[in-house]
């Protein structure tokens, strides 16, 4: 028996509407303590994510801990794609065990969750593992996570793929959203996105499109 090829995308891509986004924990507290990841590269990442997602019309909740009396402050870079937006502060480590956050979650009514945020070990896999265990399709973004040291991280992300989760990164993230250049509404959106924090990606971007007008949506 053979196989017939269409040229669908597989049900494992992420699509904007098929999923939400969970941001935790991006505050400096978090990220003083933060070795596995430069601050800086950590900090672009999550304002790429935040970025793809506010563009492109994720659902996202935005939660914090302790944010008045010790952790501080959500990055800028997470919250000015969302002007307005209020963060879910909590007491739980486990985002998964806080119910403002999980009446969010099941308001928005998405059976795929994507995750990403500090420290990896405690504020990641918390609700990954819980968001499992309710029957969730879990993704996180390895590269807009960081945690104490590399092994941590590392021991971490090792742990949710064990579990069943799916790993991917910031970049990938915003061009598995757009996933095709000949989608002109958010082309430019895109493109935008990759310029500004996209690194030598954006970069590569910036140069041909300068010197030779080039577009990604032409043969």
């Amino acid at each position: 028996m053979s196989i017939t090829a269409t040229p669908t995308p597989g049900k494992s891509l992420l699509s904007p509407k098929d999923h939400t986004l969970v941001l935790i924990d991006f505050q400096s507290q978090m990220a003083f303590a933060t070795k596995s990841i430069d601050t800086t590269l950590l900090r672009n990442n999550a304002a790429l994510v935040a970025n793809a997602a506010a563009g492109f019309g994720v659902s996202t909740i935005l939660t914090t801990v302790a944010e008045k009396s010790f952790s501080g402050p959500m990055f800028s870079e997470i919250t000015e794609p969302f002007p307005g937006q209020a963060l879910l502060d909590r007491t739980s480590m486990n985002t998964w065990e806080d119910a403002a956050v999980i009446d969010e979650v099941n308001r928005i009514g998405k059976d795929r969750i994507v995750f990403a945020g500090l420290w990896t070990s405690v504020c990641i896999v918390g609700p990954v593992a819980s968001a499992i265990d309710q029957g969730f399709d879990v993704y996180f973004i390895a590269d807009a996570c960081g945690d104490i040291s590399a092994e941590a991280h590392e021991r971490a992300v090792e742990r949710m793929i064990q579990l069943g989760a799916k790993p991917m990164t910031a970049l990938q993230y915003l061009l598995e959203l757009q996933r095709d250049w000949a989608r002109a509404e958010t082309y430019d959106l895109a493109t935008g996105i990759a310029k500004k924090w996209g690194g030598a990606y954006g970069l590569g971007v910036t140069y041909a499109k300068t010197m030779f007008g080039a577009s990604e949506g032409g043969h």
